[in-house]
């Protein structure tokens, strides 16, 4: 039952993706019709600078709803149940996960927190609930089948299985979804686990589609001031009562 490691990897995202949102975004602009544009656009008639430049400039303008036609697919690996529970809250995406009824679990991989790894007494008692959990697991899964549960046996003996057990995903979100899930989960309030997956994801994302994704990040990146709280303010940004931009 050995500790898991994040692994984020961008599997395929939406083909001539800027060509395709610049397309979108001069539909609604443009009163011409953009399929008579599209081969300038693949063509490079229409240079990718220029492309670029539009898309930023409506974007700027708070115009994003274009945007949901590209869409960005990932696997991920090694993050924690914990974390997929949080994850699925993201409403406007695609999830496949893998199934803890039909993947036996004997000896589970698990994510250890570093706070927890940190202390050596802390650590010594969490890495020997994995071992109850697992040992747990494996005994229910020989008394289920030799009760007749037979294949049925992993659905219920996974019951005793924690949160920290190991957890596969292919992850689908469209541009904007990405944008938003961005701004909640790269904040430093966000949990330690998703907001690694984030920041590993948007690094991915800047990498295939800047004009997109090279501003995006935890909401005060992109403006300017923390939107938070004073409580929960994490002191990188000043607040927006900081700046003076409300007026008295």
């Amino acid at each position: 039952m050995p500790e898991t490691r994040l692994s984020v990897e961008l599997l395929a995202h939406t083909p001539d993706a800027l060509a395709l949102i610049y397309a979108a975004f001069r539909q609604c602009y443009h009163p011409g019709y953009v399929a008579d544009m599209w081969p300038r656009l693949l063509s490079g008639e229409i240079t990718a600078e220029k492309q670029a430049a539009f898309v930023a400039r409506i974007l700027d303008s708070g115009h994003e709803s274009p945007i949901e036609h590209v869409s960005f697919t990932f696997a991920v690996a090694g993050v924690s149940r914990a974390l997929s529970h949080q994850l699925v809250r993201h409403r406007i995406a695609s999830y496949s996960q893998q199934s803890q009824r039909y993947v036996d679990a004997v000896g589970f991989d698990y994510v250890l927190p570093p706070q927890i790894a940190a202390i050596p007494e802390a650590r010594a008692r969490y890495e020997a609930a994995m071992e109850q959990a697992g040992a747990a697991y494996g005994e229910l899964q020989e008394i289920l089948t030799r009760h007749g549960r037979g294949d049925k046996a992993n659905e219920d003996a996974r019951f005793v299985l924690p949160n920290a057990c190991e957890t596969k995903i292919v992850v689908t979100m469209n541009c904007r979804s990405l944008l938003h899930f961005f701004e909640l989960r790269c904040c430093t309030r966000a949990q330690w686990e998703i907001r690694a997956m984030a920041l590993a994801m948007l690094a991915l994302s800047r990498e295939a589609l800047p004009v997109i994704f090279a501003r995006a990040g935890a909401r005060c990146e992109r403006l300017g001031y923390c939107p938070e709280s004073e409580r929960f303010c994490c002191g990188r940004y000043p607040r927006l009562e900081q700046t003076g931009s409300i007026s008295s």
